[in-house]
């Protein structure tokens, strides 16, 4: 009957896809370079091209490279691998220089997280095509600039930017503001990130789709009165350009590929699911790069949270329906509950971490976002053009930003803030998003059947 013959349709499907995939996975497997692997824990000496813009860090600087030539004496090898060197603070080397880089060659090893708990090194960085780690690295650029001239503007634009920042504000300030403007890396110290991850509040520090969302609906606000090509135009250049601020990290890419669906959905007057938008995203990343599937938290935490804001937010939209919507802190609380729900057992996994005050921080926390996404931009362009003599107009960002840096040192300094869970195997991770996803759909069924006794006409 109809029944068997779409359970069958399934299950085929289910299973052609699973094939695919692990055909797929075989063909993106990192392979390394035998030139390479035959002198591991070895001093080599390499050339090649700055693939991403250096990671810089208080103690060192990570640069990405994809080496090409391996030199031994006088001899040039051809290779063909990627290559993560950790060298000196302040390394000066830009996205798409040639350089020439010599340490100890290696490669990626887990490490603890604490708590019992490992983080898979190998596969994070395979993601990135990865496989080998040059350490004690030291980096001479041999050629400047021979990388994609877009991206390396957009590069230097952001580097003018975050300067601008630091030129008017302090730190944290300067820092926070550069990671919620333009997805800025840089740490903004060890205790206010800690205090960030015991209030569950660390996805306001990375360039997400709640930032970008609220970039896009400015544009829109500014460009509201002119030609919907114009106002379509600068939508689109909007989401690419933060898309390639954030070095391409999976949770912006995933972003940026849901709002460009929405623009043109908005443009062309179409409905938005954004379900079936997070599938297609989700589903494009994957097939581009399968490792981020299972090795990019990022990837795994931005795709789940969305997936929380789809459909839990609207069954606590209506839990809360007593809460006042003035200064959206009911869409606020509800889509907290919701993204919270979703990412809670991941988070759990991972590092273990349980904040108990993640709703109320982030009810106070993230209304003043949108005007400190503003204020901070206004105050980076200001310090780009005209240095510390703009430091006045930077007044209203330090005063938002102060607060969220105080409302979060606050919030984590309460005894309790955050409880440590012993760790745990994948088969209860599995459970627990088996009853997350079961509680929905008894709730979902739960509702039509009380809309359809209250739609049913009564009878006398």
């Amino acid at each position: 009957d109809a029944k068997k013959r779409r359970a069958y349709v399934i299950v085929a499907v289910f299973f052609t896809a699973l094939a695919c995939g692990v055909v797929r996975m075989e063909s993106a497997t990192l392979r390394g370079d035998s030139e390479l692997t035959d002198r591991l824990d070895t001093h080599v000496e390499l050339e090649g091209s700055v693939s991403k813009e250096p990671d810089a860090r208080d103690s060192s600087t990570l640069v990405s490279i994809d080496a090409d030539v391996l030199l031994v004496g006088s001899t040039s090898i051809p290779i063909h691998a990627g290559v993560i060197a950790k060298a000196p603070a302040h390394t000066r080397v830009s996205y798409g220089d040639r350089v020439r880089v010599s340490g100890e060659l290696g490669i990626p090893k887990p490490f603890e997280t604490g708590a019992d708990r490992v983080f898979d090194y190998p596969g994070y960085l395979a993601a990135q095509g990865i496989a080998y780690t040059l350490t004690y690295a030291q980096i001479v650029r041999v050629e400047e600039g021979h990388g994609n001239p877009f991206l390396a503007a957009v590069i230097s634009l952001k580097q003018s930017y975050v300067h601008g920042m630091d030129a008017v504000l302090p730190e944290p300030e300067s820092g926070l503001a550069s990671g919620i403007t333009v997805g800025d890396k840089r740490s903004v110290g060890p205790e206010l990130s800690a205090d960030f991850q015991r209030d569950s509040l660390v996805h306001m520090i990375v360039l997400s789709g709640y930032n970008i969302t609220v970039v896009i609906n400015a544009i829109a606000w500014i460009l509201r009165g002119t030609p919907r090509g114009i106002r379509f135009g600068g939508s689109i250049g909007v989401v690419v350009f933060f898309v390639l601020v954030s070095g391409g990290a999976s949770s912006a890419l995933r972003a940026g590929i849901m709002a460009l669906i929405a623009v043109f959905a908005r443009a062309t007057h179409r409905i938005y699911l954004g379900e079936r938008a997070l599938a297609f995203a989700a589903l494009l990343m994957v097939l581009w790069n399968p490792w981020v599937l299972v090795f990019d938290p990022g990837f795994q935490l931005s795709a789940l949270a969305t997936l929380g804001l789809i459909l839990f937010s609207p069954l606590f939209d209506s839990v809360f329906a007593g809460v006042t919507a003035r200064f959206g802190v009911r869409e606020i609380l509800s889509s907290t509950c919701g993204t919270q729900l979703m990412v809670l057992p991941l988070l759990l996994y991972q590092n273990g971490m349980l904040s108990l005050v993640a709703i109320p921080a982030n009810l106070l926390i993230l209304m003043p976002v949108p005007l400190a996404m503003l204020c901070s931009f206004i105050a980076a362009i200001a310090g780009a053009l005209f240095g510390s003599l703009a430091t006045i107009v930077a007044i209203p960002a330090y005063l938002l930003l102060w607060y969220i840096v105080t409302l979060a040192h606050l919030f984590a300094s309460i005894p309790l803030a955050a409880v440590q869970i012993p760790a745990f195997g994948p088969l209860i991770l599995v459970a627990g998003y088996f009853g997350v996803f079961a509680g929905y759909v008894y709730i979902k069924r739960k509702t039509v059947v009380a809309l359809g006794a209250h739609d049913r006409p009564l009878r006398s």
